[in-house]
């Protein structure tokens, strides 16, 4: 007997509800951590607590998946089906990883002429691979972009291939749920901030500002998943967004001034040739 196609494995509904359980587990373990492990999210003991926290998320998450394409009650039911459904695969050539950083052209570019013009003042890789054996940047640059592209991704994504949902509707409402689930670092930014009414506003436009750019970095995560059929490009796109951060294309200029030309050119190539290659890339 043929295996019965994913896409018509769960209704709709039944997708939403997973999708939001997957979010809600996600988020709710740092809470619960929060209670049994109290400190500032930067300590290291409340990091390491919180990182076991999101990996048993993490497998648990899979693992629900699993049992759904597999259709079995067994304990592991991450077979070879379930393990293409979740993106668990190398992509078919090197270009959906490159996608992104052919977008951020600009930034790298006006980051090279700021390492040229002020060496000292500039980041250095060695001083990222420094930050990548403290604590905080092994959560910000490796484990927290793994566990998230793993749930938000791979098993969002898949609970929404098996209700049958058009690739469309995936690449644009999906990562709704990547965005409100990073809601809750308003409440870090007023809790920092003292919870003055001043700390409330900044919360508020932090929460928005967050919600909106990761939802925008959710939808070109899923359409790299969607197109390429494997997490790696995501992941390497979250890592490297997190390691670049939000553009400054405004402060760049300040800068460097007499580049203002150069810097723009780079942006608008950037974002030209990111449009130009977004299907071929990412076939």
């Amino acid at each position: 007997m043929p295996p019965i196609p994913l896409s018509s494995l769960l209704p709709t509904r039944t997708a939403h509800l997973l999708a939001l359980s997957f979010s809600a587990s996600y988020v709710g373990c740092l809470y619960v951590v929060g209670k049994l492990v109290p400190g500032p999210r930067d300590k290291p003991a409340v990091i390491r607590a919180r990182l076991a926290a999101v990996s048993v998320v993490s497998v648990a998450s899979c693992m629900v998946v699993g049992r759904l394409v597999s259709r079995s009650g067994q304990l592991w039911p991450l077979d070879a089906r379930t393990l293409k459904a979740l993106g668990f695969v190398l992509p078919n050539g090197i270009y959906p990883c490159l996608q992104t950083p052919l977008l951020f052209l600009g930034p790298l570019y006006a980051a090279a002429l700021s390492r040229f013009l002020f060496p000292e003042a500039s980041p250095s890789a060695s001083g990222l691979l420094h930050n990548l054996t403290t604590w905080i940047g092994f959560r910000n640059y490796v484990w927290a972009p793994l566990t998230e592209e793993v749930v938000f991704r791979s098993c969002v994504l898949a609970v929404y291939s098996m209700s049958g949902a058009a690739r469309w509707k995936m690449v644009a409402f999906a990562p709704l749920v990547f965005g409100l689930a990073h809601v809750h670092h308003a409440l870090d930014v007023y809790t920092r901030l003292g919870r003055t009414k001043k700390a409330l506003q900044q919360a508020v436009f932090s929460a928005l500002f967050q919600t909106a750019y990761t939802s925008l970095f959710g939808a070109h995560a899923s359409w790299l998943l969607l197109r390429s059929g494997s997490i790696v490009p995501p992941l390497i796109a979250h890592i490297f967004c997190n390691i670049m951060g939000v553009p400054q294309l405004g402060a760049e200029v300040q800068q460097m001034p007499q580049y203002k030309t150069s810097i723009y050119a780079a942006y608008l190539l950037g974002i030209g040739a990111f449009g130009w290659t977004i299907r071929s890339w990412t076939a």
